[in-house]
């Protein structure tokens, strides 16, 4: 009887995964709108399906950051050039995942230099395989960075200097903030959201102190009027960087103790380490449990 009772619900839960899987549709870009925000004179960013892209704008042509998805390309290029009739020079990508990087190949075959860091070069020719475990499907030629960098470079343009500063083993292992010192702005990428807990992809090579120190990054070279426009999320200012990072370290710090404890994954997860953030977060139930995993990892695997 007991026997039954387990096959009853292991054929519950198998029914239950297929019918999720037979439900999941992909993304519908067709109905994706680009809309796009005026931050200065010459700085523009951009919002579709995906992170956030910056636009540098001026005689010297257009200093981009980020590209979305491949099938928005055509859309965000002519959204583009309702700002300035210039040549898009530039990408700069932020860090490896596609809704940052999925545009390279369509903006590669219209002559644009990419730039990133030789990780994140790497990782799109050796792309992890999906949570699925589907093989990555490797980037053209194209697409692939031409210009890389390990230490700090700057892009003088358009009067302004935009500073490629390496964020190492944060959100992923080929993470870059780029500072636009004139206009007073950073983009992070993804190592820092303003939206939801951190998603530190260990796959890709993220780590948590990594994470803690592209936090200690932003603030370092932040004042008090910068913009810190996030890979996803409304721009904010850097009081709301500290407390995203003191979030962090205390998540952290509980998460420790409770392994000095000797209690399991699932006991950690029940003991909400994050609770007293909940409610300040944007964030859901998947996502949370997400960050807290991660964090968990982490740690337990340097003990």
């Amino acid at each position: 009887m007991r026997t039954a009772i387990r096959y009853a619900f292991m054929f519950a839960a198998v029914l239950a995964v297929l019918v999720v899987c037979a439900n999941a549709q992909p993304p519908d870009f067709s109905k994706v709108q680009i809309k796009t925000n005026k931050i200065s004179e010459n700085f523009y960013t951009l919002d579709g399906q995906g992170g956030t892209i910056g636009l540098l704008v001026g005689p010297d042509g257009i200093f981009m950051v980020d590209d979305q998805f491949a099938p928005l390309t055509d859309r965000i290029v002519a959204a583009i050039k309702q700002i300035s009739n210039m040549p898009i020079k530039f990408v700069v990508n932020t860090h490896v995942h596609g809704d940052h990087t999925g545009g390279n190949e369509n903006l590669g075959r219209m002559g644009v230099t990419i730039v990133a860091r030789n990780e994140l070069r790497n990782r799109l020719m050796h792309p992890s395989p999906a949570a699925n475990g589907t093989p990555g499907v490797p980037t053209k030629r194209e697409g692939l960075p031409s210009l890389t960098f390990e230490e700090p470079i700057q892009f003088r343009m358009n009067g302004e200097t935009a500073v490629l500063i390496p964020i190492v083993r944060a959100h992923t292992d080929g993470d870059t903030m780029v500072r636009f010192v004139s206009n007073d702005i950073i983009m992070t990428g993804d190592f820092y959201r303003s939206v939801q807990y951190p998603n530190i992809d260990r796959v890709n090579g993220g780590s948590l102190n990594g994470m803690i120190n592209g936090l200690g990054q932003i603030l370092a070279r932040s004042g008090p009027n910068t913009k810190i426009i996030p890979g996803h999320g409304p721009t904010v200012d850097r009081s709301a960087v500290m407390m995203h990072r003191d979030m962090l370290i205390a998540v952290r710090d509980r998460v420790s103790k409770l392994l000095d404890q000797g209690k399991s994954q699932e006991e950690v997860l029940a003991a909400q380490p994050t609770a007293d953030y909940d409610a300040k977060v944007p964030n859901s139930k998947e996502t949370t449990q997400r960050f807290v995993t991660q964090v968990y990892a982490e740690l337990k695997a340097a003990r």
